[in-house]
C-alpha cells in the first residue's frame, strides 16, 4: 500500500503540470505514453511471435503519427499525415511476406494494425479533448476517477452480486450501477459549473461514458486473462503498467469522439 501511495503522489507531481500547461508539452507526454502502451501490448506472448525490432520501429512511428495527427475541429486533415499512416501500415503487412512464419506473419500484422489504430485513436483523442478546453478534459477524467473508485468501494460494502466473474471475479452489478450514478452525478456537476449549464443530453453522454469506462477496464482485463497476467507491466509500482491505469479512460476517449457534438 505504501508503494502505491508513493507512486501515486509521483504520478501526479509529474502528470499535473503536464495537464495544465497543455500544448507541446502535452502532446509530447502522451506521445511517450503511447509508445509505453504499445510495448506492453507487444510483450504481451499469447497473442503474437515476437515482433522482430525493425517491424516494432515502423510501428511506433505509425502510432505517433496517428497519435499526433493534426486535426480541424473534429475532422482529418487529408495530406502527407495521412497518406504516411496508409504506408506504413501497408508496408506492416507487406513486411510479413518476407519473414519467416515462426519470426512474423500476416496475422500479427493484423494484430499490429488493429493495436496501433485503437491506441492511435484514443490518444490522439486526449490531446483532442485537451487541445480544446482544460475543463472539457477534466470533465472526462472525473468520469474515469468517480465512476472506477466507486465501483470498487461500493461493491465491497453492498456487491452482492458478480458482473462478469469469468473476466473480473471482484466487480459486482451493485458496484458497477453505483459506480456510474456517482461518477456520472460528480462530473456532470462538474460540467454545470466550470464548462456549460448541463442538459438532459449532457447527463445521459457522462452516463454512457461511465458505462463504456466500465467496458473498458473488462476487455483489458480479459485481454490480461486471455494472457495469464497480472498487470501489464510493473512500469508503475504498486499500480502495474500504462495500460491498466489507462483501461477505462480508452474507452471514454473514444466514447468521447462519439458523443462530442451532444455535449
Amino acid at each position: 500500500m505504501k508503494k502505491r501511495i508513493i507512486s501515486a503522489i509521483i504520478m501526479l507531481v509529474i502528470v499535473i503540470p503536464v495537464i495544465w500547461f497543455g500544448k507541446d508539452l502535452f502532446r509530447l507526454g502522451i506521445g511517450i505514453i503511447s509508445i509505453l502502451a504499445l510495448k506492453e501490448i507487444l510483450d504481451l506472448k499469447k497473442s503474437h511471435h515476437q515482433i522482430p525490432m525493425f517491424v516494432s520501429l515502423i510501428s511506433v512511428v505509425a502510432l505517433l503519427l496517428i497519435v499526433l495527427s493534426e486535426y480541424d475541429g473534429y475532422s482529418i486533415l487529408f495530406g502527407i499525415t495521412y497518406k504516411g499512416i496508409a504506408i506504413l501500415l501497408l508496408s506492416l503487412l507487406g513486411l510479413s511476406v518476407f519473414y519467416q512464419e515462426k519470426n512474423y506473419t500476416a496475422t500479427d500484422a493484423l494484430f499490429l494494425i488493429g493495436t496501433i489504430i485503437l491506441l492511435g485513436t484514443s490518444f490522439n483523442a486526449m490531446i483532442l479533448a485537451r487541445m480544446t478546453d482544460l475543463y472539457l478534459f477534466i470533465y472526462l477524467i472525473l468520469i474515469f476517477i468517480f465512476t472506477d473508485t466507486f465501483a470498487m468501494l461500493m461493491g465491497m460494502a453492498f456487491g452482492r452480486h458478480k458482473l462478469i466473474p469469468k473476466v473480473s471475479p471482484k466487480k459486482t452489478i451493485e458496484g458497477s450501477v453505483l459506480g456510474s450514478i456517482i461518477g456520472t452525478a460528480v462530473a456532470s456537476l462538474f460540467y454545470h459549473f466550470f464548462i456549460s449549464p448541463i442538459t438532459i443530453s449532457v447527463i445521459l453522454v457522462t452516463l454512457a461514458l461511465s458505462i463504456l469506462g466500465q467496458l473498458g477496464d473488462l476487455i483489458f482485463s480479459k485481454i490480461k486473462r486471455e494472457n495469464d497476467i497480472k498487470d501489464f507491466s510493473n512500469l508503475i509500482p504498486g499500480h502495474g503498467g500504462i495500460l491498466d491505469r489507462l483501461d477505462s479512460t480508452i474507452a471514454i476517449m473514444l466514447g468521447f469522439l462519439l458523443f462530442y457534438s451532444f455535449l
